[in-house]
């Protein structure tokens, strides 16, 4: 894709001040927030699911939460989990500042996978997985256990700075976001797709399950 295309299709749907000012904010404490590409499909995959319950791993400074929460229904619930209990003030004014009722963003202060086994199975409809590179494969063991059926799990940096693609880049976390394309690819219950997005975003519904 040609340099132009993919920056006009970044900036095809527009990010208003809200979300300029949580970018701000990320700029501030070093996160590295989603690209509007990737929030726009975020955004449009809640809205397509008619998402009522959401995890995000990596709550940053609310930048793809905001993007989800505004893709799901009115009483839509964001549980979003990171370490960083500053992060997660950061998220919380933009989504005040969106005018996002509190009791729709959950924020659980922890990592991952200390977080994820003691939510609810079967009970979500998205989860997006922007934390630690190295633990996607174990994100997305969890995450088959998370979503309902016809749920979808989603990763971001799925190309990781052109790296994924190159075969002679084997650095632990292009070859962990390498096998986990392969993994999903391979997986019976999954209905994949990568979308050359932002740093890329990796996707796939979970098959509904025939009835016993």
């Amino acid at each position: 894709m040609k340099p132009a295309s993919w920056s006009y299709a970044e900036s095809f749907v527009a990010e208003d001040d809200i979300l300029a000012a949580a970018r701000s904010r990320a700029d501030e404490v070093g996160v590295a927030p989603v690209g509007s590409g990737v929030g726009a499909a975020l955004r449009f995959l809640a809205s397509v699911l008619d998402a009522r319950a959401v995890v995000e791993i990596g709550t940053g400074t609310g930048v793809s939460g905001l993007w989800l929460l505004r893709g799901m229904r009115a009483d839509g619930v964001l549980t979003t989990v990171d370490i960083e209990a500053e992060h997660q003030r950061l998220a919380k004014e933009t989504f005040t500042e969106a005018g996002i009722p509190g009791n729709r963003a959950r924020t659980i202060a922890g990592a991952g996978l200390d977080v994820l086994p003691r939510l609810t199975d079967g009970h979500y409809d998205l989860v997006f997985c922007d934390g630690d590179k190295r633990e996607y494969a174990a994100y997305l063991k969890e995450a088959l256990r998370l979503l309902r059926p016809g749920g979808i799990v989603a990763f971001d940096n799925a190309l990781w700075h052109d790296r994924v693609a190159d075969p002679a880049q084997r650095d632990e976390e292009t070859v962990t976001i390498r096998d986990l394309g392969r993994t999903i690819l391979e997986h019976e219950a999954l209905v994949p797709v990568l979308l050359p997005v932002g740093d890329g975003l990796l996707a796939a519904k979970k098959e509904w399950a025939p009835e016993t």
